[in-house]
């Protein structure tokens, strides 16, 4: 539970978010399973739109308390669009409270890494973090060439720098020892099937299949997930996934991750293996049924303006993406206590 203590009824904004807090508590409730010691792992993937870029303002107070109570419902949540100033994020932890930890990579640079982090936010009373943690480097492409002279040689072949580099960590949960790998790919671009987008998912997904084979790999399980700037799980985005043997569960068919419900931006794939996670629920959620409704934009008008200038926000539902975010959170369920499986295991060796 989040730590509410500094919030004061008698104030305008805290007695506003304090009532809302409550109705938001109440959806998580009714739309998200209850967490577990021990015998299930709530993993979510969240990118929370620029948080927290200077361009766009800081978020209010109000909005931090409701994002740490849609984390908080999560053991762990891998989240994308840090930016380089961790202050935002730091007031986040504080709210969640001392038990929740994090590990984040450092800022990308450059105008395509937009001075972007990513992050995994988690409860370590639940999750240990097992001491893994990397920035993930596509090695050069190894390709076999003959000379005039019939001679084979092998050209490494530079497959050029990913945008914002995905980070690579290892966890564990109950009888769960993971690793899990949080990816922004690429952005910009209109069409679908971008050939820029492809390239980064797919050198990502044939790295990442290698090392889940990979015999002293730190765990044998693996999860990819983040924001793919995939437009829909039929285009070929996604397909070169599907080569690579990563799958996206059957909760999440049809399910579309962007605030407007028209994209499935973001995902979470198992690789396909007979010792992967066992699906039990999974989903998204969507905060603005409870908080920065349609109906307060009357209450929010002067709040919306953008620091840097002093001018107002084109529109409403504009402004309070940059609050909260214009990506809904996308949720697993998945089990993690195996115990009569081993114990089945250990009768049959006998």
């Amino acid at each position: 539970m989040p730590l509410y203590k500094n919030l004061n009824p008698k104030r305008r904004a805290d007695k506003r978010t304090l009532e809302r807090l409550l109705i938001l508590r109440e959806k998580l409730r009714n739309q998200i399973p209850a967490r577990s010691q021990s015998k299930t792992l709530l993993l979510a993937s969240w990118n929370i739109r620029d948080f927290d870029k200077p361009g766009f303002g800081a978020r209010l107070d109000e909005s931090l308390y409701y994002i740490a109570e849609i984390i908080s419902c999560f053991d762990i949540v891998a989240v994308q669009e840090i930016y380089r100033d961790l202050a935002a994020l730091n007031k986040l932890m504080e709210i969640l409270g001392d038990n929740w930890k994090y590990v984040f990579s450092d800022a990308a640079e450059g105008r395509q890494g937009n001075q972007e982090r990513i992050a995994f936010v988690y409860d370590s009373q639940k999750v240990r973090f097992g001491g893994l943690a990397g920035e993930l480097v596509i090695p050069p492409l190894e390709r076999k060439v003959k000379d005039e002279q019939g001679n084979t040689t092998t050209v490494l072949e530079h497959l050029g720098q990913i945008w914002r580099t995905p980070l690579i960590c290892g966890f564990q949960a109950g009888w769960a020892r993971f690793m899990l790998c949080n990816v922004h790919i690429q952005w910009g671009d209109s069409s679908a099937d971008a050939p820029g987008r492809i390239r980064e998912i797919e050198h990502i997904a044939k790295f990442l299949k290698k090392r889940s084979e990979d015999p002293t790999a730190w765990a044998r399980k693996l999860i990819l997930l983040g924001d793919f700037n995939i437009f829909s799980r039929k285009d070929s985005t996604y397909q070169v996934l599907e080569k690579a043997g990563f799958r996206c569960p059957e909760e999440f068919k049809e399910v579309y991750t962007n605030v407007a419900r028209t994209k499935q931006y973001d995902q979470i794939l198992l690789r396909e293996r007979k010792d992967r996670f066992e699906v039990l629920s999974g989903g998204t959620f969507d905060f603005f049924e409870t908080v920065f409704r349609d109906d307060d934009e009357e209450t929010y008008k002067p709040y919306m303006v953008k620091k840097g200038d002093g001018s107002m926000y084109r529109s409403y539902s504009q402004w309070r993406t940059f609050q909260m975010s214009d990506h809904l959170p996308l949720w697993l369920e998945l089990q993690i206590d195996y115990a009569d499986e081993y114990l089945k295991t250990k009768l049959a060796d006998a």
